[in-house]
């Protein structure tokens, strides 16, 4: 029976992706933090696992588990967005996001490196068509991700010498509490003393754009599985709604015109 490790299920993508790969016959390690949500991946018939994927000793312990075995795929999901202006959200709140976003896709892919190895695994790293397209008011997810597909990159080549395949996976909208996670992260983040201030609906708009006309998040899992299945998987899957269209955007227009376009989309036209 195939194994497959998924972090961040306790909601959307992670809880999706573990319901699909269960349903096919997969065992599934469904990851998540909290303990009642671990209560309930157990409850739905997953082997369930209590993580902080910033751990370092539940790691070593969580490997030490899958050694004899083997891995056979990785899901790097776990993951959020910190939306509203870089500097109003500063240094620390960069740190957070960095730190789960992207320092754990290197921290959980090095503990099960050996277990990947043992089974020619793949490693997933779900990145987003905002590493590609960057808006503002969500400039350090932005950043996040593109730095999730540069890791990506490297690592598909770095691990191709040991029989380790790496897919990143760059949704679109997807329907998940993704925009109602960031619109409250946003709430406590906007303050009247902040320059931004008369901005804040434009701020708020980008807390909610990935919930413009979304794509199921059940139709995405099926095709992340899909893909999974080839024997030899793509290197970036992208799907959803404003996958293929917003990179391709990114791509034909001056960057002078992008920015003045997004500039108005969210309200920095209006400054001081």
């Amino acid at each position: 029976m195939p194994r497959v490790l998924i972090t961040g299920c306790s909601s959307g993508i992670g809880r999706a992706l573990a319901d699909v790969f269960h349903k096919a016959g997969h065992e599934v390690w469904a990851c998540a933090r909290k303990p009642h949500d671990v209560a309930r991946l157990a409850t739905a018939g997953f082997h369930a696992v209590q993580l902080d994927v910033n751990d370092p000793v539940a790691l070593a312990q969580l490997a030490e588990r899958l050694a004899q075995d083997g891995l056979d795929v990785l899901i790097n999901n776990a993951g959020y967005g910190a939306m509203g202006p870089v500097l109003d959200g500063g240094v620390e709140g960069m740190q957070r996001q960095f730190e789960t976003n992207v320092f754990s896709v290197v921290g959980v892919t090095r503990a099960l490196f050996a277990a990947l190895r043992r089974n020619n695994g793949l490693v997933m790293n779900i990145g987003s068509v905002s590493g590609v397209l960057v808006t503002p008011f969500a400039g350090a997810y932005c950043a996040s991700k593109a730095a999730v597909h540069a890791l990506s990159d490297a690592l598909r080549m770095e691990l191709a010498p040991f029989g380790i395949r790496v897919l990143e996976v760059q949704p679109g909208a997807i329907d998940t509490a993704f925009a109602s996670n960031a619109s409250a992260q946003v709430e406590e983040l906007i303050a009247r003393d902040s320059p931004w201030w008369p901005m804040r609906e434009g701020i708020r708009a980008r807390a909610r754009a990935s919930q413009d006309n979304p794509t199921p998040v059940a139709a995405l899992a099926d095709a992340v599985f899909k893909a999974t299945q080839k024997s030899r998987p793509p290197s970036i899957l992208r799907f959803g709604n404003g996958s293929r269209a917003l990179p391709l955007l990114a791509a034909l227009l001056p960057g002078c015109l992008l920015q003045k376009i997004l500039m108005k989309r969210f309200g920095l036209n209006t400054g001081n």
